[in-house]
């Protein structure tokens, strides 16, 4: 609707509310209007900016049905009484027309601006012009506004926009050893992230230690990769050569074949009695108090089982039990007969399929491991021994550059060299342990550190790349004669060839920062002549058992598979989840009640929610209000979602994240029982969100398997993880069926029927891994527990009953109703 059209409506709108007279001018005028629309177009004069306006001096009066009626304007501005004033004006606006077109004049405005306001309603003409001079003079000054701004007139425009305050993006900030402190992750690419990290030296059982480095860098890659969205590239290394593996399988190989030989009794006395020498004289030697203790352990393991047999020796006594005493001797003393063979019998051993054999079988086992801990496979695994040309092309080109040198067929890296360059540093993680000769030797590995090979080097310090092989060691082809690589350069090398000449990340346990991965950075950068091939190093804190160093060389470590068959691979990881993966991590059994615990109180959580969503509702019954006590709730949910986001942020803290999501656990238990206590049913919509975002966040740490939406897989071993979605069905059937029966048989005080479903829910559902919550005037709750979980309780639940009624007897009334409490709490009696 135009200004002018609504001018001319506006009048018989204020006329409705004055006087009869006053509503017959306005309704004559409206007539008038209406019939002036069949006259033809008058010009309407304006230039762009809309500045023009025709001036007409004088004002002749319209022509009317009773001839042309002359008025006088100059008599109308003399007219100083106000009512003849507007009676005139109101006459000649009367045969005025407005819809044949309608422009501003100079008497227009002059008689205008005489005016102080609209006309009274009695003089509906004037009324009626006066708004329409009103718009006009509105249009005309937007109309000049516009003009000025450049835009076309009349066109509305929308308004200015502006973005709100650009806010600091929170940042990703990693523990970095080469710095020692927490530095912002910046990837060389982009999203895209490059990472090494050290594997296995694959030649026994994979025990704890292992799994504390590898379920901590599982966690870190699904956290960068799940979490934060990063672009990751898993590379991975299997030492399958190696000073440990090749003496290993040699000793292996030399123990079979002398117990193939079928030995006396005697002979194997004899034989042990001979290696017990030099093996006292190596604890006579040694002076590392974890190593003395190792060996004082097997030296009493050995001298046990050597007395039954000698004193059967001495003794004539018959052949089954000399045989019985010499087998359990071989047993105890394999370890001083594998080393006493060895060094007599070892550089004979020169087939090479001896040397793959065991590396081989015990990569396997590895793999079996982690699969058990729900690690990751890498996205590229690398062994040695298939690398062995790339391996040599690389010290090859250390060498061209100045920084390794020939001695005697082995190949070594000149440190001091290094060192002087401009832009290169040695020993970069760990500075102040170059010197550290126990380091170095451990380093080089025990079949490198004799006196003629550590007289083949030019430094104390320098490192073998290349390693000339011995009687009785693998060899491979080389430029320098045959050999076989240094331990350092494998992973340079492979690393290298998959990731080029710098990565964003390389990962190993503490224990791995001297020599080993100060040697790989300082020969990757004499070989690629740059001083980043790492941008950050991660390294995991160590594992103790019940405050004890672990180690394998000290034979003082639990393996994998002896862990798991104690704890579930969820256990263990929360157990690594709550504490930091850059610091010692104690495996007792009191971090592992704290896992377990954690757990139970998540499962808990999530049973309730899956309970509260399987209440019948319809598709609309499903959103509910909003109250104050779901706006808390949503508050508080938010508030922890940003929590456990700053502290990933930080380090990937998975320690205050876990403690964070126990916060708001809490929060929503304590909403669930709220809402209980007032007999409302909770915001199912609310509690899945937080259900969900619980689950999706623990599926990240890899702590949850399965595809289940919400909470933990039900069933063993991943294998029934659509076992609630089937059987909850009929256990719900069951339910319903047996509170409609305890009903009935409260209402007849049938006690018997009572005590029968009071033994379905406590003897034979927990058997089937069921739990059943009965409430007072509330529905029983369903809950699918594993089975080991659920005896435990009920044995529990037992001991608790029997220490109350012992407790009780010989107590007051006062005392038995204590009772009565402790065993609701237990869990309600329908009896």
């Amino acid at each position: 609707m135009t200004a002018a059209q609504l001018v001319f409506k506006a009048p018989l709108v204020a006329c409705s509310l004055g006087d009869e007279s006053a509503a017959k001018h306005c309704n004559e005028a409206a007539e008038s209007a209406c019939s002036a629309r069949t006259a033809p177009p008058r010009p309407r004069l304006s230039s762009a900016a809309g500045c023009c306006i025709r001036i007409r001096r004088n004002m002749m009066a319209a022509p009317g049905d009773q001839g042309e009626l002359a008025f006088d304007y100059g008599f109308l501005l003399r007219v100083m009484e106000e009512t003849p004033w507007l009676g005139a004006l109101n006459e000649y606006l009367s045969r005025r027309s407005y819809l044949a077109g309608f422009s501003l004049t100079q008497a227009d405005v002059e008689v205008f601006s005489r005016l102080r306001g609209p006309p009274p309603c009695q003089y509906p003409h004037a009324l009626r012009w006066y708004r329409h001079v009103a718009t006009l003079r509105q249009e005309l000054q937007a109309t000049v506004e516009t003009a000025t701004e450049g835009s076309t007139k009349g066109k509305r425009v929308q308004p200015p926009w502006s973005p709100p305050p650009r806010t600091e993006v929170p940042k990703l900030y990693l523990y970095n050893s080469l710095t020692r402190t927490k530095e912002e992750f910046i990837p060389q690419n982009g999203r895209k992230v490059l990472w090494y990290c050290c594997g296995p030296t694959v030649y026994d059982a994979s025990h704890m230690g292992h799994a504390r480095s590898y379920i901590s860098f599982d966690i870190l890659r699904r956290i960068l990769k799940n979490y934060f969205k990063y672009d990751v590239l898993y590379c991975m290394n299997i030492t399958d050569i190696d000073d440990k593996i090749i003496k290993r399988a040699r000793q292996n190989y030399l123990l079979e074949q002398y117990k193939e030989k079928k030995p006396s009794p005697t002979q194997i006395l004899q034989d042990v009695l001979t290696a017990r020498k030099p093996f006292l004289a190596k604890l006579a030697e040694t002076t590392d108090p974890d190593k003395k203790q190792m060996l004082e352990r097997l030296h009493v393991a050995v001298s046990t089982a050597l007395e039954p047999l000698q004193g059967a020796v001495q003794g004539d006594a018959e052949g089954a039990v000399l045989e019985g005493h010499a087998q359990l001797l071989v047993e105890e003393s394999k370890d001083l007969l594998s080393d006493w063979l060895d060094s007599q019998f070892g550089s004979q051993v020169t087939e090479n399929s001896i040397f793959s054999t065991l590396p081989k079988y015990w990569e396997g086992e590895y793999h079996k491991d982690m699969a058990a801990l729900n690690v990751l496979p890498p996205d590229v695994l690398t062994r040695v021994s298939e690398y062995v040309p790339e391996i040599v092309d690389f010290v090859k080109k250390i060498v061209e550059n100045g920084y390794g040198y020939v001695s005697n067929g082995s190949v070594y890296f000149d440190t001091a060299k290094f060192d002087a360059g401009d832009k290169h540093s040695y020993a970069k993680l760990v500075p102040e342990a170059v010197g550290d000769q126990k380091a170095l030797h451990e380093g080089e590995g025990d079949l490198s550190i004799s006196a003629d090979r550590l007289s083949e080097k030019r430094s104390p310090i320098d490192f073998a790349l290349w390693k000339a092989s011995k009687p009785g060691e693998p060899s491979w082809d080389s430029p320098w004669g045959k050999g076989r690589p240094g331990w350092h350069i494998e992973c340079s090398a492979m690393a290298g060839s998959i990731l080029g000449e710098s990565m964003d990340i390389h990962g190993g346990g503490f224990d791995l920062r001297f020599p080993h991965h100060d040697n790989e950075l300082a020969q990757s950068e004499a070989h690629f002549e740059n001083d980043h091939w790492v941008r950050y190093f991660l390294h995991t804190g160590h594992l103790t058992i019940a405050g004890c160093k672990m180690s394998k060389s000290l034979k003082n470590f639990i393996t994998i598979k002896d862990a798991l068959a104690k704890h579930t691979a969820r256990q263990l990881r929360l157990a690594f989840l709550m504490h930091s993966w850059k610091d010692t991590l104690d495996y007792s059994s009191n971090t592992m009640e704290s896992a377990i615990q954690y757990e139970k109180f998540l499962n808990e959580f999530f049973l309730n929610v899956k309970d509260i969503l399987r209440a019948p509702t319809d598709i609309t019954g499903q959103f509910e209000r909003w109250e104050e006590a779901e706006m808390e709730l949503n508050r508080s949910f938010y508030n922890q979602k940003a929590a456990v986001h700053a502290a990933l942020r930080d380090n990937i803290d998975t320690r205050t994240a876990l403690e964070e999501l126990r916060v708001l656990v809490s929060q929503s238990n304590a909403y669930i029982a709220g809402r209980k206590n007032a007999k409302l049913a909770p915001n199912r919509m609310l509690l899945q969100s937080i259900a969900l975002y619980l689950t999706d966040l623990l599926k990240t740490f890899g702590a949850i398997e399965g595809a289940e939406p919400i909470g933990f897989p039900v069933g063993t071993n991943g294998q029934n993880v659509d076992l609630e979605s089937t059987v909850m069905p009929y256990l719900k059937v069951l339910s319903d069926f047996r509170e409609g029966v305890r009903k009935i048989a409260r209402e007849q005080k049938v006690t018997e029927v009572l005590s029968l479903c009071d033994m379905v829910r406590d003897e034979t559902l927990p058997e089937l891994g069921v739990r059943l919550e009965d409430h007072e005037g509330l529905p029983t709750v369903v809950k699918l527990v594993d089975r080991e979980t659920l005896l435990k309780e009920k044995e529990e639940k037992k001991k608790v009953r029997a220490d109350s009624s012992y407790i009780c007897q010989d107590r007051s009334a006062s005392s038995w109703h204590l009772v009565a409490v402790c065993v609701a709490w237990l869990g309600e009696s329908s009896v």
